[in-house]
């Protein structure tokens, strides 16, 4: 299904890293969020909206793949894409980039499954999946 890609670019942070000026492992998962949130922002849709309607999005399954260590004050691309779009699932797939040489640092996915606020699993709401599934310029 994997369509369009949303990129997103910064660079690595002091306290990103450990003692050896390399990315701790757990920061990929808080890149593939803000990955995540671009991607809705590009699409046109606030995730704080999806929660005004009484929708939350709960991570279900997530997988990173490290392929080489990213390190302090390297520009950092984040692409996301849908990978998969289920009525109550949702799976974002993610390449973590050394911006500069193209170098794959990792990659991986977050599955989330769409609940209401009392935490029972739900439709995705069809307003929200028209956004997500935008057409590529």
């Amino acid at each position: 299904m994997e369509g369009r890609v949303v990129s997103l670019r910064f660079r690595v942070r002091y306290a990103e890293t450990d003692q050896m000026g390399v990315v701790y492992y757990a920061n990929y998962l808080v890149w593939f969020e803000m990955g995540r949130a671009e991607y809705c922002r590009k699409a046109g849709f606030r995730y704080a909206e999806l929660e005004s309607h009484g929708f939350r999005l709960m991570v279900a399954d997530a997988h990173c793949r490290y392929k080489s260590p990213a390190r302090y004050d390297e520009e950092i691309r984040v692409e996301t894409t849908i990978k998969e779009l289920k009525k109550k699932t949702l799976t974002f797939g993610y390449r973590i980039l050394n911006h500069e040489t193209g170098q794959l640092l990792a990659e991986g996915y977050t599955k989330h499954v769409c609940t209401n606020l009392e935490g029972r699993l739900v439709r995705l709401p069809e307003s929200f999946t028209r956004c997500l599934l935008f057409p590529s310029p």
